[in-house]
């Protein structure tokens, strides 16, 4: 009499488990598992899942048509999009604009672009509404709001050597 075929692959999973844990190191060893009972009648043999003539969802799928559905499942699609455009920064603002900005932060419907001096920041805000509309013919409009240009951070005194905890030392006149 043969045996029958499991089509499930649970009997050799266990089988292949147990083999592992049994070859560690600790060298544990499991008790065998209760045979299964034998079903009073025949059981009917399990017929395949095959795949028709039509395309479906076991059918091996293109990585785009996946990758689109991941994207779409995770809500990306806007940050994605935002990152290619940026990608072509030059192209929006110009080549010397390009040198001397960098976009840096997004967050809802705000851009927020650091520039090398507080002057090109200040030339770069005239064009700031242009470039609203240039970013949301790209990518759909209300996708960015504003653009917000930022000069150079003002260095911190409150770090260094001579820098005082709290208040600091006040004169006291009177």
């Amino acid at each position: 009499m043969s045996e029958q075929h499991d089509p499930t692959g649970l009997e050799l999973a266990s089988e292949i488990a147990r083999a592992a844990v049994e070859a560690a190191e600790y060298g544990v060893v499991l008790p065998e598992p209760a045979k299964p009972r034998t079903p009073r009648r025949p059981a009917r043999p399990v017929e395949q899942q095959r795949s028709g003539a039509h395309p479906d969802d076991r059918d091996p799928q293109l990585i785009g048509n996946v990758l689109d559905q991941v994207v779409r499942e995770r809500g990306w699609k806007k940050r994605i999009s935002l990152s290619t455009v940026l990608r072509r920064w030059p192209d929006l603002v110009g080549e010397s604009n390009a040198e001397h900005s960098k976009p840096v932060f997004y967050e809802n419907g705000v851009l927020i672009v650091d520039c090398d001096s507080t002057s090109w920041a200040t030339a770069m805000r005239y064009a700031a509404s242009q470039l609203v509309a240039q970013l949301n013919r790209a990518l759909g409009e209300q996708t960015v709001l504003r653009v917000e240009f930022r000069g150079p951070r003002a260095p911190s005194w409150k770090k260094g050597p001579r820098a005082v905890q709290g208040r600091g030392p006040r004169d006291t006149y009177g």
